[in-house]
């Protein structure tokens, strides 16, 4: 946002226009109040600089322009952002969403848990309300009925009896609680898939049909949620198509810059953007909920499979092997938590495109005096696949396009999954057509511009946007910084680098764009078959050893010890002392002296040229003392 220092100013202009919301009867949280904030701060026509000072009077401008905004009646745009803040705040990716399921599975089953794995429970009486609190537990675990229902305690009761009989409850109080926690859970997993095996027929009774075992949530959220999210889809894309319709007609007729009239057409607009968010989140509500349902008849085909092999295992015998049937009790349990999951996560999907219709009350109210259909009736109303087929033809030919990159949908893997700009609406029709959205086409091709994809609705508006890409993508940040519902609309927020506080941001944005996760293959070796070493060294297997053992010890209680110490004691005592280090001295004793003498000479002549001459010798040797 501002290039402010201190955070606490920031917090503080947060905190101060929220209370005053809750003063005039709005309660608001912090984070529509971040993004309004920044909203205000990005729009030119409010005159604030990106990189400033916020003085006194603009704190309070600030405040009065949030104010207004956040205040105002009947208002499409605010109902827009106030749906981005609630829907990024309450969906998440099905991966974080099933980790929070189990997070809440365990922290409504610890308390419980707890009570079990720190009982320190001796009589008759304690033993019992220990078994009471395991039944709980289990029954808990697995949403198979309450421990309030007297049947269905009956029966986790017979189920438990047969896994962890009441005598070997004190083998199970002697555990270590590590150790408690994880037989507590295999417990539950047990108990639960024979349950589960006894409601599908069991031994010597007829089959039951196993699409009655899917869990009650499941029953109730599967038929309907699906269907309810289309429903809702197509009355959003019924709207939006007449919205864009009585949007095209005004600016054909050159009503743009009238805003007297009946409905101007600013409000035309937010009400626009705002069916076209709602139908954005209802598309991907719709793609989980279509997720979800695949997961189930997945899961039901292994519920199905898996009990078929169980039955297999356990027919025309009068009594199985634990380590046969345990581990196939425990897959059908599992399969069975993974149901409920599910369902979970449906009945999520279902609450959330609930909660999403009040935020299309006010472009709803825009027309309580004038119908929409009144608009409508001199219009041509067109579906955006009617859109799509009648600008089929104009296609793109890649190889004429010398200077741009253009990919083609039947050229390109996998291309309906392609993260396109601006949401999959076309930017050159936003710009010239003042704030129209309308989504692009991908028959007519795409254009990769600096590793990013382009739609556009025409061959007209592609050219255009190719002739000059870089401006047409400024004028778009321009034009949407003056509704703040666009950023996250139109998915501008990675493209706003002038923005340098978080705090303004949507659940669910980043300030970055993610970046690809690098895979790396690595192993490790691990023994095959680890087999916990518990050696006694001590250990005597021979009867009359420990016989003599014994009497060696009875002799000794009739025996005087007496003991010396020595050098071989084990428990000898030890003595230490500090002495003082002898220190390092050094003395000469005597001086080396060196002298230089000089070397000898001597010459020896009348050696040649006579036979009977004089051999005379002559020293040549210096004198010292020169």
């Amino acid at each position: 946002m501002y290039c402010i220092q201190e955070e606490s100013l920031i917090r503080r202009i947060f905190r101060g226009i929220q209370l005053e919301c809750t003063m005039r009867g709005h309660a608001v949280s912090e984070t529509l109040v971040a993004v309004m904030v920044r909203a205000v701060v990005l729009d030119p026509t409010n005159g604030f600089s990106a990189c400033g000072t916020l003085t006194r009077q603009d704190i309070e401008k600030l405040k009065d322009l949030c104010l207004d905004k956040l205040l105002a009646e009947c208002s499409p745009s605010l109902d827009t952002v106030k749906m981005q803040v609630y829907f990024g705040t309450n969906h998440s990716p099905r991966p974080e969403c099933l980790e929070n399921l189990r997070r809440v599975v365990e922290s409504r089953l610890s308390p419980v848990s707890r009570e079990i794995t720190d009982s320190r429970a001796k009589t008759r009486e304690e033993l019992e309300a220990l078994r009471l609190r395991l039944i709980s537990y289990i029954l808990l675990r697995s949403s198979m009925g309450s421990p309030t229902d007297a049947g269905a305690v009956q029966e986790a009761t017979a189920a438990l009896q047969s896994v962890l009989p009441a005598s070997e409850l004190g083998a199970f109080m002697a555990l270590p609680k590590k150790d408690k926690e994880l037989q507590l859970n295999e417990l539950a997993m047990l108990v639960t898939g024979i349950r589960l095996f006894n409601r599908a027929g069991g031994r010597g009774q007829e089959e039951a049909d196993l699409s009655q075992l899917v869990p009650a949530a499941l029953n109730e959220t599967l038929p309907v949620t699906g269907k309810r999210i289309e429903a809702e889809l197509s009355a959003s894309r019924d709207l939006a198509w007449k919205y864009t319709a009585v949007l095209e007609k005004k600016l054909a007729d050159g009503e743009a810059q009238r805003q007297g009239g009946e409905t101007p057409v600013a409000l035309l607009r937010q009400a626009l953007y705002n069916v076209r968010q709602h139908e954005v989140f209802l598309k991907k509500l719709l793609a989980d909920a279509l997720v979800c349902t695949k997961r189930v008849d997945i899961l039901q085909g292994e519920l199905s499979s898996k009990m078929k092999v169980l039955r297999e295992t356990v027919r025309g015998k009068t009594a199985v092997h634990t380590a046969q049937v345990f581990p196939l009790f425990k897959a059908l349990s599992k399969v069975w938590y993974s149901l409920e999951e599910e369902a979970e996560q449906l009945k999520i999907l279902h609450n959330i495109m609930l909660n999403l219709q009040p935020f299309k009350a006010s472009q709803a109210k825009l027309f309580t005096a004038n119908p929409l259909d009144t608009l409508v009736k001199d219009c041509q109303v067109k579906t955006d696949e009617q859109r799509a087929s009648e600008t089929s033809a104009e296609r793109i030919v890649p190889a004429e396009m010398k200077t741009q990159e253009w990919l083609l949908p039947e050229t390109t893997v996998r291309f309906d999954e392609l993260p396109l700009e601006y949401n999959g609406f076309c930017g050159y029709t936003f710009v010239t057509r003042d704030g129209l959205l309308l989504p692009g086409n991908p028959h007519i091709g795409f254009l990769k511009h600096k590793e990013k994809l382009y739609v556009f609705s025409s061959r007209e508006a592609a050219l255009k946007f190719a002739s000059n890409p870089e401006d047409i993508i400024l004028k778009v940040e321009e034009k949407a910084q003056a509704s703040p519902e666009l950023n996250r609309l139109l998915r501008l927020n990675l493209q706003f680098s002038n923005i340098s506080s978080s705090s303004g941001m949507l659940p669910g944005e980043s300030s970055h764009p993610a970046k690809p996760i690098i895979m790396h293959d690595c192993g490790a070796q691990t023994e095959l078959h680890p087999v916990e070493s518990n050696i006694d060294r001590s250990y005597e297997w021979n009867e009359w050893q420990l016989r003599r053992k014994a009497i060696k010890l009875a002799d000794l209680q009739s025996k005087e010890t007496h003991s010396t110490q020595t050098i071989l004691s084990h428990l000898r005592r030890e003595n230490s002392s500090q002495t003082w280090l002898p220190g390092t001295v050094a003395s000469q004793t005597k001086r080396d002296g060196k002298s230089n003498v000089p070397r000898p000479h001597v010459y020896l002549a009348g050696l040649r040229g006579q036979r009977d001459g004089r051999v005379e010798k002559i020293i040549l040797t210096r004198p010292v003392d020169e």
